[in-house]
């Protein structure tokens, strides 16, 4: 009884936290912080729904898969907003026009497609 309970708390937490990434991708002005919401919430969402399907189940494959799809989500999740954010800077999708620190601005060389470090665009500016 007392983990059905407990099963179905983990379960809302879960559903609000990704409410709350899926109402992100509307309230939010750019695509970096569309992705921050979306990911920040989302994985800690699916990370409490799989607690829920852990508790409720309670049997070790079950527990093993969730886990599973817990370090899966946890990884795989801010390496692919980092390259989708990164994608969306270099085509040239609009920043928020609020946004006060734009780091990547001129070391991106758009005929190579390369990003200049710090270090070598000192180098270029002392030349």
């Amino acid at each position: 009884m007392i983990t059905e309970i407990l099963a179905a708390i983990f379960l809302l937490a879960g559903c609000f936290f990704m409410l709350v990434a899926a109402l992100g991708v509307f309230r939010m002005p750019d695509l970096l912080t569309r992705m921050h919401a979306t990911t920040k919430s989302g994985v800690l969402g699916a990370g409490l729904i799989m607690c829920a399907v852990m508790l409720f189940f309670g049997e070790s494959s079950v527990t093993l898969k969730a886990l599973a799809v817990m370090a899966f989500t946890t990884l795989t999740s801010p390496i692919a907003a980092h390259t989708i954010g990164r994608a969306g800077y270099f085509i040239g999708v609009p920043l928020w026009h609020k946004t006060v620190k734009d780091e990547l601005k001129g070391r991106y060389d758009e005929q190579n497609h390369l990003l200049r470090s710090s270090e070598e665009q000192k180098k270029d500016q002392n030349s």
